[in-house]
């Protein structure tokens, strides 16, 4: 049976995604329904930091992970390519590490030079690799959330330009929105001091966390309340 293991790529996450869900999302969602339910429970995630509620955040934001990978994966984006190509291990910006766009008070994107070999194979290496790049004791929970909404902003506004124009490079624009995104979602689950790919493969040990079957025969009207 599909299920997601804690030493789970992020290919792995994305072939899960598919195997589950893809059946159902192309039959019943288009690329706007699914990021609908991107920002649906990423906003249920934000409300749980509001509340200081950590097991609301981290069950929203999982949920609201597996529809962005059903997005990926419709768009036909490969995730951990395009991340690592982003972040390889500096900050996509000032290419350095730990980031220093704050103290070096940097205005322009830097050139990046990418090392292969540092490339993390897991999604917890990943979720380290991004904790060097944005230590979580320089921002406080709430900014990591803030990060996020922005970030979910910049992304359908992204998808936004390319359904409508079609062209190649606002496609390309909607991939680097897209592993911008990801990175703030690990963000917040290194400020939570939350492994994400063993909450993860709670969720998903048993093919799709609500109806337990491959592919889903949900309806996706409510989420289960799901006890980690």
């Amino acid at each position: 049976m599909p299920s997601i293991k804690s030493n789970t790529t992020i290919h792995g996450l994305q072939a899960f995604t598919q195997e589950v869900y893809g059946v159902s999302n192309d039959r019943y969602f288009n690329a706007w329904d699914m990021l609908t339910n991107v920002e649906r429970f990423l906003m249920r995630g934000l409300k749980g930091i509001r509340k200081e509620d950590q097991e609301k955040i981290e069950l929203n934001l999982i949920i609201s992970l597996s529809w962005y990978m059903s997005l990926m994966n419709q768009l036909h984006i490969n995730l951990e390519e395009n991340v690592w190509h982003r972040f390889p291990y500096v900050c996509s910006y000032c290419g350095d590490l730990p980031c220093s766009c704050k103290s070096k008070k940097v205005k322009k994107r830097q050139k990046i030079t990418i090392d292969n070999k540092l490339r993390p194979k897991t999604l917890k290496e990943f979720q380290i690799m991004f904790e060097k790049i944005y230590p979580s004791t320089t921002r406080t929970l709430e900014h990591a959330g803030i990060h996020l909404a922005e970030e979910i902003g910049e992304l359908s506004e992204t998808v936004l330009n390319y359904r409508g124009s079609h062209k190649d490079d606002d496609f390309k624009q909607v991939t680097l929105e897209a592993a911008d995104l990801f990175s703030c979602y690990i963000g917040v689950f290194n400020s939570l001091k939350s492994d994400l790919a063993t909450k993860l493969s709670i969720v998903f040990k048993n093919n799709c966390h609500v109806c337990k079957k491959s592919p889903c025969e949900c309806s996706f009207d409510k989420i289960m309340h799901f006890k980690f």
